[in-house]
């Protein structure tokens, strides 16, 4: 079925094209995309090629869940407001539920081949940061200059182990990159149709500048509450540049440091969230649920879910009216290349530790891992499959052990 470009749905008929969506979208951001494109440029025509492109370039410029705000962004031109929130219900309930139902199965994890399986579930978030990082590694940094910048944060994030150092490195790229990164081209783009004008850009924009100033001045070296992880989280969705892997680091900084998360938690929720539908930020629901905060546990997952997408879209709209003109200034294009490359490094540090160190204990798993690699990078296997290969080989290897 072909769709005009130019005609407006209802809410509840966007709710149903992304819940197909949200059930059936294995495979992580990049994976996202291209089904976004197959259904909203070929099928149902609701963009054009120039509109998807530029959309896209918007929501890569952006911190938060690229494939989430593409998506918020096209049930928001589809059927406005109520629009981009039933895109958005209908394309994370699914993963956000699956990750909700696993937490509270955890517990029975703890020994036997449940511990095995939970083992299995951390080198799939080794091989699925290692491959993500591969592909950023060669987009991110293509030069010396982007290739320094990343070997720097990584090296500041593993001597100083501080949330602080993550933020100031994220700002240094920003403030480098025009400087470093002056043979970067700013992209042309094309129109897409944005119905609100810049005061509602505005609002968005101070909404968004309050939380953080908020999250980021809300101490956390004292029990959970509830302002306490809404924070956590918020923080994390602000600075998350560069897809759903990026935010591990920052979670773990806020969440494991703190030990509001046992690390192995942290690590067995990672990687079940390889092995859902949808986006990865619907882990915040499993780490929701985690967190003693002394609230109802699906209270507590709600409030993380909702604080890991918020400033992501709330930036979304409040670029939206201004991207044609700030997407063509060549420092803005420099200074966002400047933030990506210390985007890799702190990927990479992320990989280190505490992905490597925790997850990976011996010979056979580094086996297990470089295989799964080997068959994601290769064979282009998706990350379902992955998740069925390290668990049935960590299971495998308990048994023979």
């Amino acid at each position: 079925m072909v769709e005009d470009s130019h005609k407006h749905d209802s809410a509840w008929r966007v709710f149903q094209v992304f819940l197909r969506l949200g059930l059936t979208s294995f495979g992580g951001p990049i994976a996202h995309l291209g089904y976004f494109r197959t259904e909203f440029v070929e099928r149902r025509r609701w963009l054009d090629e120039a509109q998807f492109a530029q959309l896209l370039a918007v929501c890569q410029f952006l911190p938060g869940p690229a494939s989430s705000q593409m998506g918020f962004a096209i049930g928001l031109f589809r059927a406005g407001w109520a629009g981009a929130l039933a895109a958005f219900l209908a394309f994370t309930l699914p993963s956000a539920l699956l990750m909700f139902g696993f937490a509270t199965l955890t517990p029975q994890f703890d020994q036997g081949m449940g511990f095995a399986v939970v083992h299995g579930l951390k080198l799939v978030a080794v091989v699925v940061v290692a491959h993500g990082l591969l592909g950023m590694v060669r987009q991110l940094t293509p030069d010396v200059p982007r290739t320094l910048l990343a070997a720097g944060a990584a090296a500041l994030i593993m001597l100083t182990g501080s949330a602080w150092a993550q933020l100031a490195a994220i700002a240094l790229g920003g403030v480098l990159g025009p400087w470093l990164c002056r043979h970067v081209i700013a992209p042309t783009t094309a129109v897409f149709p944005v119905r609100y004008g810049y005061g509602a850009a505005g609002v968005a924009l101070a909404t968004f500048t309050a939380g953080l100033m908020g999250a980021l001045l809300l101490p956390a070296d004292h029990g959970p509450t509830a302002p306490g992880v809404a924070a956590a989280f918020y923080r994390a969705g602000a600075l998350v540049f560069g897809g759903g892997h990026v935010v591990l680091p920052l979670l773990q900084q806020s969440l494991v440091d703190t030990h509001w998360v046992a690390s192995e938690r942290f690590l067995t929720g990672y990687g079940a969230a390889q092995a859902v539908p949808g986006p990865m930020f619907s882990l915040s629901a499993f780490l929701g649920a985690q967190i003693p905060v002394g609230l109802p546990t699906p209270v507590a997952a709600a409030i993380a879910l909702l604080s890991l997408f918020l400033p992501g879209f709330l930036l979304l709209l409040a670029v939206l009216p201004l991207w044609a003109r700030l997407a063509r200034r060549p420092w803005a294009a420099r200074a966002m290349a400047g933030v990506n490359a210390v985007v890799v490094g702190l990927l990479a540090a992320a990989l280190y530790d505490p992905l490597w160190t925790q997850g990976v204990r011996g010979p056979v798993d580094v086996a297990i891992a470089a295989i799964g690699l080997t068959l994601m990078a290769t064979a282009r296997c998706s990350g379902l499959w992955i998740v069925v290969g390290c668990v049935v080989a960590t299971t495998m290897a308990s048994q023979l052990g």
